[in-house]
């Protein structure tokens, strides 16, 4: 059976997923502050949907981190975020942490940014974005990325 996360889900639960936030809404079905470690095993995961919630996360370098230790090798993470150039990351006063495609290139295994700073940053997390799209909404733009682990 395949481990699949949805992270942050609050009350839009999903079936067939481990339904992840840290308020026990109706449905959810792990308890967990994802500020600190998350409670699955190294290489547990095959799959996480992070819907709406790493911008309400304080430290990137720890939830990109966490995410990759989490994920088996080549598993993958769909990741869905409000961007810096649009309304909907400025807001909603709950984000604390502010994305846009740029962002992810520090956790991108070849890139000169992970090569440059990952280690000097604390950056494990070695990921290969294979696809990205950036769609406009009622509140701004959102970028929707999917990336896997790159795990030697």
């Amino acid at each position: 059976m395949k481990m699949k996360l949805n992270l942050g889900c609050c009350d839009l639960i999903q079936p067939g997923y481990i339904n992840v936030d840290h308020i026990k809404f109706p449905g959810v079905t792990v308890i967990a502050d994802l500020e600190l470690s998350w409670p699955f095993k190294a290489s547990s995961i095959d799959e996480i949907l992070a819907l709406d919630i790493i911008e309400h996360l304080h430290d990137k370098i720890h939830t990109m981190n966490e995410m990759w230790r989490v994920l088996k090798p080549n598993a993958r993470a769909f990741i869905w975020v409000p961007t810096t150039n649009g309304v909907g990351a400025w807001q909603d006063p709950t984000h604390v942490s502010y994305w846009n495609k740029n962002s992810f290139l520090y956790y991108e295994a070849g890139s000169a940014y992970n090569t440059r700073f990952a280690a000097g940053y604390g950056i494990k997390a070695k990921f290969r974005m294979t696809h990205y799209h950036l769609e406009q909404g009622f509140d701004g733009e959102k970028l929707q990325l999917l990336m896997e682990a790159v795990k030697f």
